[in-house]
């Protein structure tokens, strides 16, 4: 049986792992939360720290529950994943970070929209959790076969092919109906085709 994962960060040949890469994590996740308080240049709406603060919490347990992963047997090219954390990063950067030229209100800021759009992001992150812990040891941040593989059938795989994926999306929206501007629906645009492919 093969141990269980702890979270790594590569940069290059360095590594960082366990506890040490937890750390940098959330000083990452921090550091970017400060920028994009400093780029509004002023205090951004409620909403837009609320659907931060909830890609925090979703990001915290999606990397402690990743350390129960199974052992490959194959897995997608590295080229591919690359690919795919790059426009799902962009795109998670470009919900919240007021682009110049793209801060035109496309949403209607009002008290409904906005519930509606923090309501998404929490049934999805609910969602997400929960297919997740379906999986167990058969999740995997990149598409890959374990050792020993199973079929899961249960919870969201009874009706959904795709819930993790799904949620992952619904979150976008979720988050670019909170926030309503147009750099949040390019990053949605972005999520979705990082998905699709």
């Amino acid at each position: 049986m093969a141990a269980p994962r702890q979270t790594t960060i590569a940069f290059g040949k360095y590594r960082l792992t366990g506890w040490r890469a937890q750390v940098v994590l959330v000083a990452i996740l921090v550091g970017i939360a400060a920028w994009i308080a400093h780029s509004r240049r002023s205090l951004a709406p409620w909403p837009v720290w609320a659907s931060i603060a909830g890609w925090i919490a979703f990001t915290s347990y999606w990397s402690a529950a990743a350390r129960n992963s199974a052992e490959a047997q194959s897995f997608e090219s590295d080229e591919s994943r690359r690919v795919h954390e790059l426009l799902v990063n962009i795109g998670l950067l470009l919900l919240f970070v007021p682009v110049p030229g793209l801060r035109e209100i496309v949403v209607p800021r009002s008290l409904a929209w906005i519930a509606a759009g923090l309501g998404l992001q929490a049934a999805c992150f609910a969602l997400a959790v929960w297919a997740r812990r379906h999986l167990g040891r058969n999740w995997s941040a990149r598409i890959e076969i374990k050792v020993k593989h199973q079929l899961i059938r249960t919870g969201p795989y009874r009706s959904l092919r795709h819930p993790i994926y799904t949620a992952m999306v619904g979150m976008y929206v979720g988050s670019a109906l909170a926030v309503g501007e147009v750099h949040s629906l390019i990053g949605v645009a972005m999520v979705a085709f990082g998905y699709w492919r």
